[in-house]
Parts: structure tokens; sequence; C-alpha cells
């Protein structure tokens, strides 16, 4: 039996009020989160394939590394 591979994608957000720009978004998910010159996090809109587990893994450390608890991952649906 063939694993199907995961379908849909995710974005990670991040709430504006709650960040303070620290940065750790940026240095646990550098491939999803490029940061500005004062540390406040730039996160690409497009969505990243759930397959792709590193970049997901990423994230959830990216969320999980958050001091001020401002990110979360968005699921999107599958774009057919």
């Amino acid at each position: 039996m063939a694993i199907k591979p995961k379908a849909g994608g995710f974005v990670l957000r991040v709430d504006p009020i709650l960040c303070d720009g620290f940065g750790h978004c940026h240095e646990l998910a550098p491939e999803l989160v490029q940061i500005d010159e004062w540390g406040y996090p730039i996160i690409k809109g497009t969505p990243t394939p759930l397959s792709d587990a590193d970049a997901l893994e990423s994230a959830r450390f990216a969320v999980r590394g958050c001091p001020r608890q401002a990110l979360r991952i968005e699921r999107t649906p599958t774009s057919n």
C-alpha cells in the first residue's frame, strides 16, 4: 500500500500586535521568515506544501519558540 502525500499546504501567520520583534522565528525557520531592520518578521504569503516536512517542522519550532506566542500555522486547502 503506497503512502499518500499530505494534500494542501500551510502558511505561517504572525499577530503584529503580539510580536515584539525578537527575531526567534527567523532563527528557527529562516526558509519561511525574513526579518526587517527592526527584527519584525516578514512572512511569505504563498502556501508551503504540507508534504514539505522540513519546512513544517521549522514552522512548528518557530511557533513554539516565539516568546510572545505571536505565531500560528494555518492550513490552506488544495487548489485543484
